[in-house]
């Protein structure tokens, strides 16, 4: 790019915000060929972010704009072509036609300073008038000639954006000049010199395929944009000329002194995007967490998080200033990726007490040194008021009263009562006591968990997914409905997360961001395995050059050079939205009352409960059906505690009565017979007595007096339970009784064998005949009774089983083995190939 005098460009130092040059590395300036007088961007081809490639067109030195590598105008041409839609290489083999627009060489003769009038001509006007009428020689004699002479260069053009040279007496480069002759013919007010003048300081220059002009714009508004530039390239975002190039335009054609003071709503997207980053990088120039802790919105970046925090809506200046000391000292110990939301859920419940004080006092609770136990007590009625009327759900309430609670206590903590603090002079009363926390609300429903009917059938259009939004977002989509990890835990999957065992059995490495758990060790199955090994050679394929250790398992499209930067979790559950809402009606069997009696029919599930954190719950579900134990699952969760794995499963009250209802149905005695004539009257109070008048044994419920006030520690009968007429059992029992009696046939091989023991403690330990016979009376009972039933009958009775199963909170080890039913396979027809 050739220099013009810098007296058409603004000093550095005269105007705007010289402190922003400082911002922008040296060594970035030099990346993108920076020149203080030339003040144009060069994107250099080969780097990671920053690089773009030239069309495919031979002969046509434009950016790629399309995923066939054409560029816009190849692109049109080839669309309207006869060779569209069959063959790319065949439009590739024509001739391009050259234009001025693809940029401007200099002219052919040694030392000429003048540009070529064509590429294809290679000289500049005078030297081929002189080519053409004068000597009439082919280019090679004609060069060689001794009365052909370099010409000195007319000057650059005069349009200040412009870094072309003049081809004669016109001031303006050739380009320039055609499109001022065009705007004086459509405006003749320009043919003033000082319309003329001002059409040269603003008019834009010729696009140059990898170059950026930012001559003729403000300097602070060249500065902000380099800044941008930088800050966009170091996250790993992409950018190029067609990004940059309308903004310098507008700020240019405005001649505005910032980017701040630009309109963007009806720009393109792309801009808007490139322009938002800009101001988002601006605005973090100097920024220290001293400096953020004096506001009202806080920009987390200066604390090591992403997002902001907004204490505006804490209308007492005391208590405003009070949880910002809080969220000050508590933002250190968070960790994750959702540090924002988890904060700013504390200062919600903050403004909700805010609202309190300013509704309900004169003074609007804007002086701490009168309030008290009352405030507390009103804010708390207020909370349930709102639940009243709908405004705020039970839950909701409770975890914003507890954070209430939560915040205060720290804050005295801290010691914001104390003289010169806050909240000095604030009553030792004006505290949530543990008395006023509400209790916790029960689910009415099994958590967010989606039937086995809405998985397969999902499952079963997954081709869709890949259709429309890629073979990335389903690889997403099918790891977090097969290992129950967090939708934010699969995007950032790392290239290498596949690893084995000692066993060779696959093992998948995730970040447990939300718990700041990192390489955890997750068991998959080999077709789990088979679907990251696929996405692995795709994404290599993508990305040959990049180091593995750095290398996503599902690349971000913002990143095409080094796939570094991961598919985000919103852009996955944007796409899974709309492909949910697109999957044919799901029918699911649904008990619904008609004329008094519970029937089954299949109903049309709510779609808007398909959404990727679901999966999770449903991961859980299925391992709790097969009677994972809840230790294990907290573990395959990656839990710290058993409560919050346990409220992954838990069960309403609606579908724990309806499967007790079905399954007191199907009890059976000691003797294995069917319970008909006390099945309908034990109906009504069977949950109740479940509860409090019985207790668990391994293979049923005992319902004598003593051992159920023992908790089952004082069987009169030592735990003979088959030969004792307290002892009932049900289908749901099936397993457990199976389990028992190999455990009793395995105890008597054992003992049969030669085993160094007394005769009379090899006969007490022996299991009798008549214990193994009445077992194996009763399992042959429960299942000619169940072989019975009518098919539809029978897959009610399965469900209610594995319901009333994971429900038992109580286990009564005794020595007996547990058999674990197996997860429910959604997908039986996938192979590990």
């Amino acid at each position: 790019m050739a220099a013009i005098a810098t007296n058409l460009l603004a000093p550095r130092s005269a105007t705007g915000r010289s402190d922003l040059w400082d911002v922008v590395s040296p060594d970035f300036l030099e990346t993108i060929g920076w020149d203080d007088d030339v003040r144009v961007i060069a994107f250099p081809r080969d780097h990671p972010v920053l690089g773009w490639q030239t069309c495919l067109t031979g002969g046509c030195r434009k950016r790629t704009s399309s995923n066939v590598g054409l560029c816009a105008a190849c692109w049109v041409a080839y669309k309207r072509s006869d060779d569209f839609g069959i063959s790319v290489d065949a439009f590739l083999g024509r001739p391009k036609h050259f234009r001025r627009s693809t940029g401007e060489v200099g002219c052919g003769v040694q030392d000429c300073k003048r540009p070529a009038k064509t590429e294809q001509a290679a000289l500049c006007s005078a030297h081929l008038w002189q080519q053409q009428t004068g000597l009439r020689l082919p280019m090679e004699e004609f060069l060689a000639h001794p009365a052909v002479t370099p010409h000195e260069s007319f000057g650059p053009c005069a349009v200040v954006a412009c870094t072309r040279q003049r081809s004669g007496r016109p001031i303006y480069c050739v380009s320039h000049h055609q499109r001022f002759r065009l705007n004086r013919t459509a405006d003749p007010s320009l043919s003033e010199p000082a319309a003329e003048l001002h059409w040269r300081r603003t008019t834009y220059a010729v696009a140059v395929a990898g170059f950026v002009s930012l001559r003729g714009v403000h300097d602070t508004v060249a500065a902000e944009i380099l800044v941008g530039l930088e800050v966009r390239t170091a996250a790993g975002l992409q950018s190029h000329d067609g990004t940059v190039r309308p903004l310098a335009d507008l700020a240019r054609q405005l001649g505005v002194a910032s980017l701040a003071e630009i309109d963007m709503s009806a720009k393109p997207r792309y801009v808007r995007e490139f322009h938002s980053t800009v101001l988002a990088s601006l605005g973090r120039v100097g920024l220290t967490a001293e400096t953020e802790r004096l506001k009202d919105i806080w920009d987390l970046t200066a604390f090591g998080h992403s997002g902001f925090l907004k204490f505006g809506g804490i209308s007492q200046p005391w208590l405003r200033e009070a949880v910002k000391a809080w969220a000050h000292e508590d933002l250190p110990q968070r960790r994750g990726d959702g540090v924002a939301g988890t904060v700013q859920d504390k200062i919600v419940s903050m403004v909700k007490l805010s609202e309190s004080l300013k509704l309900q006092r004169d003074d609007r609770g804007e002086n701490p040194t009168v309030l008290g136990r009352t405030d507390i007590v009103s804010f708390l009625n207020r909370m349930t008021y709102l639940v009243d009327q709908g405004t705020l759900s039970a839950k909701r309430r409770y975890s914003m009263v507890c954070s209430v609670r939560m915040v205060l206590s720290r804050a005295r903590g801290m010691g914001q009562t104390r003289p010169g603090k806050p909240m000095h002079g604030l009553a030792d009363d004006f505290t949530v006591k543990t008395a006023d926390i509400p209790d916790v609300p029960e689910d009415d429903e099994a958590g967010k968990d989606l039937p086995v009917e809405v998985i397969r059938v999902l499952c079963e259009h997954l081709d869709a997914l890949e259709e429309q939004a890629g073979p990335g977002i389903r690889t997403a989509i099918e790891l977090i409905i097969d290992t129950g990890r967090r939708p934010a835990e699969i995007c950032t999957l790392f290239w290498d997360c596949l690893e084995r065992d000692g066993d060779g059995k696959p093992v998948l490495i995730y970040d447990n961001h939300k718990a700041n758990r990192m390489k955890r060790r997750l068991p998959i199955s080999e077709a789990t395995a088979g679907v990251i090994v696929k996405q692995q050679e795709r994404t290599r394929a993508l990305f040959p050059q990049t180091p593995t250790k750095k290398l996503r398992l599902m690349p971000s499209s913002k990143q095409r050079f080094s796939g570094g930067k991961p598919v985000t979790d919103e852009w996955v559950s944007t796409c899974h939205r709309i492909w949910a809402d697109g999957v044919p009606e799901i029918l699911v069997p649904t008990h619904v009352i008609i004329d008094g009696k519970t029937v089954t029919k299949p109903l049309p599930f709510d779609k808007t409960r398909i959404f990727p954190y679901a999966y999770r719950h449903t991961y859980a579900q299925r391992h709790a059906d097969a009677g994972v134990p809840v230790d294990v699952l907290r573990d395959l969760m990656d839990h710290r505690q058993l409560g919050t794995t346990q409220s992954y499963y838990r069960v309403g009250e609606t579908r724990r009565r309806e499967a007790v209802e079905r399954v007191s149905a199907m009890q059976f005695d000691r003797h294995g017979n069917r319970i008909w004539r006390t099945a309908q009257t034990m109906l009504d109070d069977e949950y109740a007595r479940r509860a409090v008048g019985e207790v668990a044994v391994p293979y049923g419920v005992c319902t004598e007096p003593t051992n159920v006030a023992a908790g089952g520690q004082d069987c009169p009968v030592r735990f003979r339970c088959v030969g004792c007429g307290h002892f009932r059992t049900d289908v749901s029992y099936l397993p457990d009784l199976e389990a028992y009696l190999a455990d009793l046939l395995r105890s008597r091989e054992r003992l049969l064998a030669a085993i160094d023991a007394d005769d009379w403690a090899r006969r007490e330990a022996m299991p009798s005949d008549e214990e193994i016979t009445r077992v194996k009376r009763l399992i042959n009972r429960v299942k000619g009774n169940l072989d019975d039933l009518e098919p539809e009958e029978q897959r009610e009775i399965l469900e209610a089983t594995s319901i009333i199963r994971r429900q038992r909170q109580r286990v009564v080890g005794l020595g007996m083995p547990r058999i674990r039913q197996a997860v429910p396979d959604i997908r039986p027809d996938r192979t590990t190939t």
